[in-house]
């Protein structure tokens, strides 16, 4: 019998171009860094860092970038096993502009078609998802075939194995919103057509809507986490405690509502409620904090923490991120998490890959 992984993530993958200047705009940009970027994939590698057994189910070009990424996951101590290319089409980019503390423009380079949005039914390994300690899933999976009839796919085979409340046996379902409205395409749901065309056996004539795709993955899930425009696409409520109580109406048994800067909102369905403020940093880039703070939040789920205790760990773990240039190469270690809880503020420190820079023509960075 195989050893279940600790965490299967699934969904985008690509690289990360991000500038190695603050405050400069894309049009006077210098010098560049790549790192390995996707929500999913960055999850994976933060929970690695955390000392999880993780990989990733996504796909890449036939190229050098695609390459790249099977190295990066590697070096990163996530699994690639279940990671494929497909010919027709390039590995993603992405580009982003760094103005701290809270613009970081992204610019998503995803045409015609992403390859990790070509990941079939057929060639998922559902023994290896069934028993996953925890799978991590996106709203992006759902937005395009054949992705999204894979995504439900997996879904249901979690579905039919909810969690349990022995902590050495936590199996928990993840649905991270990540809503993200380029990928969809003109409409609701991200594309017009399908029918047998997908090659999945699922009926697509009739396209679901956005919030339809969101609640049927929802009735599987054991865990939904949204920031506020997020929550507001999957159940129609902004106001943080109403979109908890309706997230949790459809499925999960634990909602967490992301606020930026009024910190975190977690609604557990016994009754538990943390609302945890944000730990005081000094932001770099705020693109990788909430992967930083997924990946912790599967690691305070895997060991069975209280939910108080989880969140004030995941956003620890996201402020550090926050503080750092990069998105990947900065997810922290365990020391690093703990401290930050324990100070209850971020030191401002260097990540591997992040270089010290400073706009054209000097100044602070």
């Amino acid at each position: 019998m195989r050893e279940p992984y600790d965490v299967i993530t699934m969904g985008r993958i690509g690289v990360d171009i991000y500038p190695l200047q603050t405050g400069v705009p894309l049009a006077r940009v210098e010098t560049f860094g790549k790192f390995l970027g996707g929500s999913p994939s960055n999850v994976a590698v933060a929970a690695a860092r955390l000392g999880r057994r993780t990989a990733v189910i996504t796909r890449t070009g036939r190229d050098g970038f695609g390459d790249y990424l099977h190295e990066a996951l590697r070096e990163f101590g996530v699994d690639d096993r279940w990671v494929s290319a497909v010919a027709e089409y390039p590995t993603p980019v992405t580009f982003c502009e760094i103005f701290p503390p809270d613009d970081f423009p992204l610019y998503f380079y995803r045409r015609p078609k992403a390859p990790d949005l070509e990941i079939h039914s057929r060639d998922l390994d559902l023994e290896a998802i069934r028993d996953a300690r925890v799978f991590w899933m996106t709203g992006t999976g759902l937005c395009a075939e054949p992705s999204r009839s894979a995504t439900l796919a997996a879904l249901e085979v979690r579905g039919a194995h909810r969690g349990t409340p022995d902590p050495d046996s936590v199996r928990a379902t993840v649905f991270d919103l990540d809503w993200r409205p380029m990928f969809w395409g003109d409409g609701e749901a991200g594309g017009r057509g399908g029918g047998a065309a997908d090659g999945d056996g699922r009926d697509r004539d009739s396209v679901p809507s956005t919030r339809a795709l969101y609640r049927e993955a929802l009735a599987h899930a054991t865990v939904a986490v949204g920031n506020l425009d997020e929550c507001e696409v999957a159940t129609g409520e902004r106001e943080p405690h109403a979109a908890a109580r309706a997230l949790l109406d459809a499925g999960p048994e634990l909602a967490v509502v992301k606020q930026g800067p009024a910190g975190v909102l977690a609604v557990h369905r016994d009754g538990t409620t943390a609302e945890i403020p944000p730990l005081p940093v000094e932001v770099v880039n705020g693109l990788g904090a909430g992967d930083a703070f997924g990946g912790a939040l599967c690691h305070g789920l895997l060991a069975g923490w209280k939910t108080r205790d989880i969140m004030r760990y995941a956003n620890a773990a996201g402020a550090i991120v926050a503080s750092r240039l990069a998105c990947s190469s900065a997810m922290p270690y365990p020391h690093e998490v703990e401290q930050a809880v324990r100070e209850g503020a971020v030191v401002p420190t260097l990540a591997a890959g992040d270089p010290v820079t400073t706009p054209p023509g000097g100044g602070a960075p």
